[in-house]
């Protein structure tokens, strides 16, 4: 029982056939990051998206957060081009679509066309303020956009081949595993206790737990994909029923756009398989952007037949000295006083000043691969 993916069926826009017939076509060089967009949309992790957004699925995206053809999709996924390149690329028919000289894909020209930055970042990002990481990488790009059906022709080489998985893989596993319920979780962060305890929390109403850690592009100062997947590797290994989870990688970039991020986490999961997902505390947060719940109260605005999947809204845990154990205001009747609110910013701050974070904060194996890392930073 995996969800339906959205849109009601899994896109596969693959061709590993003879690209020859397309050698003389003019080339867009890809950043990483839309390296990345490609091989999501091919591989069906963007269902029901095809392509780069044409105009009109980029503006109701903006204003409603839905697909021309009304799907909820909150998040552009467009390919900028610089506007030199306008007269050179208008009539062309397609296009080769080029990483570091390899060449990936082909997109089909639907539209060339503007946007306004600064409205995509307010709609988006809910903030113009250009020390926003996501708003400040936005600004950073061509104000004009080209849209179009994609056919990728070969994979990205894997980072983690052995935790590399499409949709259409994961959800056979999910079926040979006998899982009828998936709880989906998301992370750019190593797991703290906290993240434990909503996962586990979630895992006592479900068969099985996927976690999907996103491995592309972050923020120079996040702990590096290849130092995190150490951490959950162990922490799964010690702390976690071996028959009760699935380790994947999500090979998308970190946009940093708060509530609106957190629903695109969730229709990608339903893609992958799941049937519910974790929103936790400031979901794809980054500073004071955005509000405790605020993507909580955004995911809970969709009809739940609409969306597709089961968001499971967790109130923000803690540790509690007078419980002595991980809970939540929901369970723990003491005051703030007793109270160790554990965060990844805070870990990490300590971790980068020499200090060993107590327990209650990290597991020790988890605290020992960081400290590792951190100390190889200062060598």
């Amino acid at each position: 029982m995996t969800s339906v993916p959205h849109g009601g069926r899994l896109i596969n826009r693959f061709d590993f056939t003879s690209t020859e017939e397309f050698r003389n076509l003019k080339i867009i060089d890809l950043t990483k990051g839309q390296l990345n967009d490609l091989d999501c949309i091919a591989s069906g992790v963007y269902s029901p998206l095809e392509g780069f957004m044409t105009k009109d699925d980029y503006e109701n995206v903006l204003e409603y957060m839905r697909l021309r053809t009304g799907e909820i999709w909150p998040i552009p996924i467009t390919l900028p081009i610089a506007e030199t390149r306008i007269p050179e690329l208008k009539d062309e028919k397609r296009v080769l679509l080029v990483y570091d000289s390899d060449v990936y894909g082909v997109l089909e020209v639907d539209e060339i066309y503007h946007v306004d930055l600064k409205r995509e970042a307010e709609l988006v990002y809910g903030t113009v303020d250009p020390d926003h990481p996501g708003v400040e990488k936005l600004y950073k790009r061509s104000s004009v956009n080209i849209g179009g059906q994609i056919t990728m022709f070969q994979r990205i080489p894997a980072s983690f081949p052995n935790h590399t998985y499409t949709p259409e893989e994961t959800r056979h596993l999910f079926q040979q595993k006998g899982w009828k319920t998936i709880v989906g979780f998301q992370t750019r962060n190593p797991i703290h206790r906290a993240h434990e305890y909503i996962q586990k929390t979630a895992l006592e109403h479900v068969d099985g737990l996927f976690l999907h850690p996103l491995v592309g592009e972050t923020k120079s100062d996040d702990v590096p994909a290849e130092v995190r997947m150490k951490c959950y590797e162990v922490l799964l290994a010690n702390y976690y029923p071996e028959d009760r989870f699935l380790l994947g990688v999500f090979s998308s970039s970190m946009r940093y756009a708060g509530p609106r991020e957190a629903v695109f986490h969730a229709i990608v999961r339903k893609n992958f398989g799941c049937t519910h997902f974790i929103v936790g505390r400031d979901h794809a947060g980054v500073g004071d952007y955005y509000g405790t719940y605020d993507a909580q109260r955004l995911i809970d605005r969709f009809n739940q037949d609409d969306l597709g999947i089961i968001p499971v809204c967790l109130e923000h845990s803690f540790y509690c000295k007078k419980c002595d154990q991980m809970t939540s205001s929901k369970t723990c009747p003491h005051d703030v006083e007793h109270h160790i609110h554990l965060s990844g910013t805070k870990v990490r701050k300590m971790l980068q000043e020499g200090k060993v974070p107590p327990l209650h904060f990290s597991r020790k194996e988890v605290v020992d691969i960081l400290i590792e890392y951190y100390q190889k930073l200062k060598d």
